[in-house]
Formats: structure tokens, sequence, C-alpha cells
């Protein structure tokens, strides 16, 4: 395989969302040359072909297999937010798919490690540090299985930098999110997982995965490359341009340094 053959990328989107949160994104990719291949996780109500796979990790995970194999060979694999877990489990199940990994402000944890258990980590080295993310503003299921962000939540933390109409417009799509979809933990090896090349997109003004976790995830798992951007939670919609124009030369550079 030479980069000139790498030309499709799968993008997963984070909870509560589905693909449509890559619609303002995806012509500059396109643009670019890009195949663009935007996957529906299970469980968020998005497309009935999704529920043949439940809302899990595994769930997740098989789902996005399913898009690789579709695609006679080896893609880029991005992650935004929570999506990173499901991109390097699929890492995991299918190295040889997977050309390189792209973590778009999204959450690159060591085998077994899960988000809240990262929180836990900093914070017991820095007390000091406070965090709240999106956490206050989800309204639960009775039985709790299920979480919901509110309208004013998700324009306050994910879309606080984006295009007025647009942030609305993305607030109002947000879906119930599976709880079994959320708190999920990764289970990789060095044989598989560690032999893709991973980029990390930080976005230093992020208010639901702040600017220091980013930091400890790329210090716990070391990618390869990294950018970072001056905008929020969600790059694609707050500042498109400026991302392609970031991560596209170093995704190439990453893809040339792995593959020749």
């Amino acid at each position: 395989m030479d980069d000139g053959a790498v030309r499709d990328i799968v993008l997963i989107h984070g909870a509560w969302q589905g693909s449509w949160a890559f619609d303002a994104w995806r012509p500059y990719l396109e643009d670019a040359g890009w195949r663009v291949h935007c996957v529906d996780l299970p469980g968020n109500g998005h497309t009935p072909a999704t529920k043949r796979h439940p809302a899990t990790l595994a769930g997740y995970t098989a789902f996005v297999c399913e898009t690789l194999l579709s695609l006679g060979g080896p893609a880029v694999v991005l992650g935004h937010s929570g999506g990173g877990i499901v991109a390097s489990q699929v890492a995991e199940a299918m190295p040889g798919q997977v050309a390189a990994l792209v973590y778009l402000v999204g959450m690159m944890l060591p085998d077994g490690m899960s988000y809240a258990d990262l929180i836990r980590q900093h914070h017991a080295e820095d007390p000091s540090w406070a965090y709240a993310g999106i956490g206050p503003h989800l309204a639960w299921s009775q039985d709790g299985s299920h979480s919901q962000v509110s309208h004013e939540g998700a324009l306050q933390v994910f879309l606080h930098d984006c295009p007025a109409d647009a942030a609305q417009a993305a607030a109002r799509r947000l879906a119930p999110q599976p709880e079994a979809g959320r708190a999920m933990a990764n289970a990789l090896t060095a044989e598989r997982f560690g032999r893709v090349p991973r980029l990390y997109v930080g976005c230093r003004n992020d208010r639901s995965v702040p600017w220091a976790l980013q930091q400890r995830m790329q210090h716990l798992q070391a990618p390869q490359a990294s950018i970072a951007l001056d905008c929020g939670h969600v790059p694609q919609l707050a500042c498109p341009q400026a991302l392609t124009a970031a991560l596209l030369p170093a995704l190439a550079a990453l893809l040339a340094q792995f593959t020749h």
C-alpha cells in the first residue's frame, strides 16, 4: 500500500450525535479528494440498519468494521470525542484495515481505562483541579439506561464557539444516548492496536474534554503526530476550514511515514 492509495476516511461520531455531526466538514474533505464515510452508531435511532447491533463497544466496533470491510482496502478511521474509544477498538479488531487513527479531540485511552478513570487520575494528582463537563446538563431516563443533553447545556459546553444558527440546529439534533455506549473502556494490545499510527487533534478551548485531559491522554498514549486548534469541542462545525488546513498535511505526513 502507498499513501496515494489511502483515500477513504471513516468518521465516527461521539455520544448523543449521529453522522450528521460531520455535515459541515464533509465537503472540505471531499474537495481535498477524500471518500468520506460517516457512520451512525447503533442505538441513537438514526437509521434502522444499526438496530442489528447493540449500543455497546462490541456492537459499535462490529458495525464500523462492517463499513471498513465494504471499502475494499485500508482507510483512515477518525473518532470525535467518545468516538475515539470506538476508533481504538476498531484498530485492535482490524489493524490491517486501518491506515491511521485520528482522534478529533477524541478519547484516546489506554487499555482498560475509562474516561471517568482518566478524570479521577488527573484529580488525584491535582486536587485543586475542578471538572464538570457535560454532566450537570444531563437528564436521565427513569431506569438510568439513557441520558439526554439539555439544549442550553449543549450550547454552553459543546457548541459555544460555533455559528449561532448551526449551533442551535446541532443542539436540537442531539439524541438520547444509551449509557452502555458511553461508559466504555478499551481492550487493546501492543501487537494489534499498537501498530496503527495515531494522530491527535487537540482543542485548547474545549469545555467538554478539557485541555488538561487532552494533554494527559497524549502523554499516556503517545501519538506519533499531533496538532492543536484554538477552538471548542466541535471543530468540524466551529472551524471546518481551519481544521482541514491543519489536519490534512499532518495526516499526509503520517501516512507517508508509515507506508513507505
